[in-house]
């Protein structure tokens, strides 16, 4: 049986109850909100697609995002660059139409990644999206020793 006769086993025993009820809520809140952020992250995250992939596959106004090897004549039309992206290790290719910021070392036969949605025949870059994979400052000579 509880003694009420200065309210000092209540109160104790009322202390205790509120502190694990916010401990609990608190952890729930927390595994919660790390549940949601998992969940976004991997939601949002989505694999490049080669040429060949997407010519054969991609549906309009769906966005990807488009891997692969510039094609030699490229050109600047105002502020739109037109190119051809092409596969790593193929031929197939397919036509970007791109507006924003074109990095410096864009030029023909570097890898970009671009994030694109078919309009037509074309896909459109999305602005500001092209990102050019610079080649690496080290490579390997034939008897394998970095050069």
């Amino acid at each position: 049986m509880r003694r009420r006769a200065c309210g000092t086993v209540a109160t104790h025993m009322d202390r205790e109850r509120k502190r694990r009820t916010r401990l609990v809520v608190a952890t729930s809140a927390a595994l919660v909100l790390a549940g949601a952020l998992v969940y976004t992250s991997f939601s949002a995250a989505s694999d490049a697609k080669d040429p060949s992939q997407l010519a054969a596959s991609a549906v309009a106004g769906r966005s990807y995002q488009l891997t692969g090897k510039v094609v030699r004549g490229y050109r600047q039309d105002g502020n739109v660059l037109l190119f051809r992206v092409r596969d790593r290790n193929g031929t197939a290719s397919v036509p970007v139409r791109y507006t924003g910021a074109v990095p410096d070392p864009f030029r023909a036969g570097r890898e970009v990644i671009v994030t694109v949605r078919k309009q037509g025949a074309v896909f459109a870059g999305e602005k500001d999206s092209l990102v050019t994979k610079c080649p690496s400052k080290f490579s390997a000579d034939p008897s394998g020793h970095a050069t």
